[in-house]
């Protein structure tokens, strides 16, 4: 039998929601952690993508036509990215290898208007998670998270609504099983 391993929370590390957590925000929710220290955590919820375009939400924008996410509920009219483009775009902030946050967003309209940018090597949020200090530390013991690795491919899912499950299901067999338990248990 595989030992579980409980992991703390850091940037590049993600949130993932217990299944009987309802919460209409975090329900069934991945968050990728972004920072994490005594001054609180941040981070943004990679599965929930909203029926807005980025084009949608800024107007002064060069055309780029792809989904808003949904980063969580603190300051949703704020817009924050992540992205693969590293050094190549001034300012950003590394998370993990291969994947970064924010940046400069004169210099990345530019890399949008000249085609230096594709679409799936970035996601756009409305918004935050955001925690106090020690908050995300009650509401870990209150089991209302787990905690994992990230992988890019989750940071860049494709499937968005699937995420939730996958990333269960590289947690082990104690989590996967999880991964098939019925959004309402009452209506099974």
């Amino acid at each position: 039998m595989r030992r579980v391993v409980h992991l703390e929370p850091r940037a590049g590390r993600i949130l993932v929601s217990e299944p009987f957590l309802l919460d209409s925000y975090f329900k069934r929710s991945v968050i990728l952690l972004g920072e994490h220290s005594t001054e609180g955590t941040i981070g943004f919820i990679l599965n929930k993508p909203t029926d807005l375009t980025l084009n949608d939400a800024l107007e002064d924008f060069p055309p780029f036509d792809v989904p808003l996410y949904f980063g969580g509920p603190v300051q949703t009219d704020t817009i924050h990215f992540l992205h693969t483009l590293g050094e190549k775009l001034e300012g950003s902030k590394k998370i993990l290898p291969g994947i970064y946050w924010g940046g400069s967003l004169e210099m990345l309209k530019l890399m949008i208007d000249t085609n230096q940018v594709s679409k799936k090597e970035i996601r756009f949020f409305a918004g935050y998670s955001g925690w106090e200090p020690l908050q995300l530390d009650n509401e870990l013991k209150g089991r209302t998270w787990l905690v994992s690795n990230c992988r890019k491919d989750f940071a860049f899912s494709q499937h968005p609504e699937e995420l939730w499950g996958e990333v269960l299901k590289t947690m082990g067999s104690q989590y996967a099983i999880l991964a098939n338990f019925p959004e309402d248990p009452s209506l099974n």
